[in-house]
């Protein structure tokens, strides 16, 4: 039995899986004591306290990456991103499906459909999205780490977190109609639009599963089976529009219960896919009591990752809203109802990367391996700045024609042909900020990004898109003017916090939250326990002080040497 290994962090294997039993010789030392072949104390590369990593991934902090592993890493991150944006696609034509639906039921079923769409967006889909969001480092760096039980424990963490969210987005939505109606919104409108939202309440229990089961797959790398679901679920949803909508005549009911109905679908495809193909054997132990405590750790990371996808998300709902204080507010809207359903088809492929790269640099930091996060942000970012610059060409070039796809109104059509250019700018910054923000997810950063979020959207982008839009009577492009602003002032502020990163930190920060416990700052070496499966850990925690002044002044070997007993729980839930 080995006591002590300076490069596992458990004895015979390392974060990576390669054996390294030679690493740990039996011993007749007492229990605890470090081997040390020369009798010398042995130079470490630490990646932060207590934390081990190899000479060549610390050299990988100091160099650009050769051509070699950017090859490698554009792989890793295309095998990702690929399939979440084929799945991104399929989401985005169940929605469209669902408005055809409401517009072949009449003009005012279509403007209360959306009407309630964009209220649930703000108000629940953004919110639970975003707290769900708090378990992708968890598992990404679980994953790294090999600690599967911990991945479980969070899945079920967090489905347990939105369904406590679920219950105030329910009684939100319920009173929908009576808080719009202080507004002064139409009533017509508002109760279609309320009994939308009604029928639509299954699909928040539904969006409570998926969202976290998404992200614990892709935690794992698992991405083509989930598109294969998502696929067979679109499948199905014209067939149930046609069976609610029309054979069964429940018209706007039809249309909300349909796409509950198709998420429910996905999540039994996801359930059966999981139980199939065994994937869920080594990170699922049953519905444990733990998954009731220990919330902590996982809303630390969930509440500012909802804020950062709100504070975005809410920016385009404000933006039609302003748009209907402009002269000629019908065009206006309609204008920007077509310019943000462009942004939101564009957005698919900068989100893929986001998604591929959070997953990517969660792995490789909860493996321990900083350099190569480092190398897959970099080369994320890269691939975000060619994607910036096809979108940008795509929206320059389609700006004639792509108006009239929705409309023949020639108002609506000069509208959305001026401002396309500049929706082409805006994804100049858009898409290296969104990968950006996948970085700060896998880093566990999200309060980063919140504010980032925050000052760029809100305190430049806001006030620039009034003061040209109102102030200065430049009118619906003014607002546009606004976007722009915001997004450059966001990939700004976010290339200088990750350029200024520091990798070994996060790599320790990377430990500490999938560690046992969150006092564990150190590698383990592990003692047998009992026959209940209680772990006894012994740590070695050395004073680096202290040997460095010996080595200076060639005093005898001395080590502080402290032991420490930790119960090991069956599944980790302290961080």
């Amino acid at each position: 039995m080995c006591h002590h290994s300076p490069c596992t962090n458990s004895c015979g294997s390392d974060a990576r899986g390669v054996d390294l039993s030679l690493c740990c010789p039996p011993s007749s030392k007492p229990m605890g004591l470090p081997i040390h072949t020369n009798g010398m104390i042995p130079k470490r590369n630490d990646c932060g306290p207590g934390v081990k990593c190899d000479s060549s991934d610390s050299e990988d902090l100091l160099r650009w990456p050769t051509t070699v592993e950017i090859v490698k890493e554009v792989k890793e991150l295309g095998s990702l991103a690929g399939p979440i944006a084929v799945l991104g696609i399929l989401l985005y034509l169940k929605a469209m499906i669902s408005m055809l639906f409401l517009g072949k039921l009449g003009g005012l079923e279509l403007a209360g459909g959306s009407l309630s769409i964009g209220f649930a967006n703000i108000t629940g889909y953004s919110v639970l999205a975003g707290l769900a969001m708090g378990m992708e480092p968890i598992c990404g760096q679980a994953y790294g780490a090999k600690r599967w039980k911990l991945m479980g424990l969070t899945l079920q963490r967090t489905v347990l977190v939105l369904f406590c969210a679920c219950l105030p987005i329910s009684i939100l939505w319920m009173n929908m109609r009576k808080i719009l109606m202080l507004c002064g919104q139409n009533g017509d409108i508002l109760a279609v639009a309320h009994t939308f939202l009604v029928f639509s309440l299954p699909d928040l229990a539904a969006q409570a599963i998926l969202n976290p089961m998404r992200i614990y797959l892709r935690s794992q790398q698992i991405t083509t089976p989930l598109t294969y679901c998502a696929g067979l679920a679109l499948a199905l949803h014209v067939p149930i529009n046609l069976f609610l909508v029309n054979y069964l005549g429940l018209h706007v009911r039809g249309v909300a219960l349909s796409t509950a109905w198709t998420d429910f679908n996905l999540v039994l495809f996801l359930l059966a896919y999981l139980w199939y193909s065994g994937r869920y054997k080594k990170t699922w132990e049953g519905w444990s009591p733990d998954a009731f405590r220990e919330w902590r750790p996982l809303l630390q990371l969930a509440i500012p990752s909802c804020m950062s996808v709100c504070l975005e998300w809410w920016w385009y709902e404000f933006m039609i809203i302003l748009s209907g204080l402009l002269v000629d507010a019908q065009a206006t809207v309609a204008s920007m109802g077509i310019l943000i359903q462009t942004t939101a088809l564009v957005y698919i492929f900068p989100s893929s990367l986001s998604l591929a790269v959070s997953t990517r640099v969660g792995n490789e930091l909860g493996a321990n391996r900083p350099g190569k996060a480092r190398t897959a942000m970099i080369v994320a970012l890269a691939c975000a700045g060619v994607l910036a610059i096809l979108a940008c060409a795509f929206t320059t070039s389609v700006r004639h024609v792509w108006g009239s796809m929705f409309t023949s109104d020639p108002k609506i059509l000069s509208l959305v042909a001026m401002v396309l250019p500049i929706v082409g700018l805006c994804e100049l910054g858009n898409c290296p900020q969104t990968t950006g923000c996948g970085v700060l997810r896998g880093c566990a950063r999200p309060t980063n990004a919140a504010n980032i979020n925050l000052g760029s959207f809100y305190l430049v982008g806001m006030p620039v898109a009034i003061a040209l839009g109102f102030w200065l009577k430049i009118g619906f492009i003014g607002l546009w003017y606004g976007l722009l602003a915001a997004q450059m002032t966001c990939v700004t502020l976010m290339l200088i916090v990750l350029f200024n990163t520091d990798w070994n930190k996060q790599a320790q920060r990377a430990k500490e939250l999938t560690a046992p416990h969150a006092d564990a700052k150190v590698v383990p070496s592990v003692d047998e326990s009992d026959e209940e499966g209680i772990r006894m850990e012994k740590f070695v925690l050395r004073s680096t002080e202290e040997s460095e002044a010996e080595e200076d002044s060639g005093n005898d070997e001395r080590e502080a040497l402290i032991s420490v007993k930790v119960v090991q729980p069956h599944s980790a839930s302290d961080t």
